[in-house]
């Protein structure tokens, strides 16, 4: 197969994955520069609490500053030198009436390539300072350093930083074309999408798409290194994974689902998808994850959004 082939093309339109900012990793370890930056007039913040942030319509709602006693992140610098901040808060702030808290589902798809970027690495800095208050080594208490990009432990002298989990996610396609999707067992019952799971320790993304397929849905990949087409990555913090995308091709297109993750698996032509959809038999993921795209790619063009199961909000 030609690399011009566009079974090879990369998902260049992966919501979350996009960034229009220099992160200024180098400034992080500077004091004094990230001091003045927090008090200069010209620098924004983005306000996060508990996996949300907050938005003014299409836009994120940013603060030209913060009270003294709320920690928070540099985000990075932009192309005329501004300086953004993730500013987190345990307790929620109040927020002006056009405002309101939306998490990375609900408003990713709509953001810009600089507010996306923004939400999605303060969302991410977010989840890991609320879930790693405390040294993993010894239990005590941990210092913010480099610019909220590490926590140091003073008892043990050691140094941690946020972790990201990689997962991988498969659209599996067989002789015929058709697009398996799989439905959870905790989902409604329209809901299906393409199946995804952790990678384990010791075992590469190639390896861990294999297994998580035939583990949930009993088909078999095949052996080629053809059967298996890496597509492109997405961040997704929920709370800290980046997702590997790939389509793979079946050589046993045999189901029989685990039933414990996965409780339905089905293989779709594009015209029995297009007719589950339209009568309401199947909901898809919505515009802002990578499994709409892998879908996308192989149905050869962007779907409705009202074939999109509905978004969940945040309850407050």
């Amino acid at each position: 197969m030609r690399m011009s082939d566009p079974r090879w093309w990369l998902l260049d339109d992966l919501v979350l994955a996009r960034s229009a900012i220099d992160r200024a990793a180098e400034r992080r370890t500077d004091q004094a520069w990230v001091d003045g930056a927090r008090v200069d007039p010209s620098s924004r913040f983005v306000r996060v609490h508990q996996g949300t942030a907050a938005i003014d319509g299409d836009r994120l709602a940013l603060d030209a500053s913060v009270p003294e006693h709320v920690l928070t992140s540099l985000l990075g610098i932009d192309a005329d030198g501004v300086a953004y901040f993730c500013a987190h808060y345990d307790e929620a702030p109040a927020l002006a009436d056009s405002h309101r808290w939306a998490d990375l589902r609900m408003s990713g798809s709509s953001l810009d390539a600089m507010d996306a970027g923004l939400m999605v690495a303060s969302v991410a800095l977010d989840n890991w300072s609320r879930n790693h208050r405390h040294c993993p080594e010894c239990g005590g208490g941990v210092t913010w350093r480099d610019a909220g990009w590490s926590r140091y432990c003073p008892v043990d002298d050691s140094s941690h930083f946020p972790r990201t989990d990689p997962a991988v996610i498969v659209l599996v396609r067989d002789d015929d074309d058709r697009a398996l999707l799989g439905r959870q067992v905790r989902w409604e019952p329209t809901w299906f999408s393409t199946l995804a799971g952790f990678v384990e320790a010791g075992e590469s993304a190639e390896a861990a798409v294999r297994r998580e397929v035939e583990e949930e849905s009993g088909v078999r990949i095949g052996t080629r290194p053809e059967d298996l087409q890496y597509l492109g990555s997405q961040p997704w913090p929920f709370p800290a994974s980046l997702m590997l995308g790939y389509h793979a091709f079946a050589s046993d297109p045999s189901i029989d689902v685990d039933g414990e993750e996965i409780a339905e698996a089905r293989w779709l032509s594009r015209a029995e998808l297009a007719q589950a959809c339209a009568t309401g038999e199947v909901s898809l993921p919505p515009a802002v994850s990578i499994a709409r795209k892998l879908i996308e790619r192989w149905y050869g063009e962007p779907l409705p959004g009202d074939w999109s199961r509905p978004l969940i909000k945040p309850s407050r």
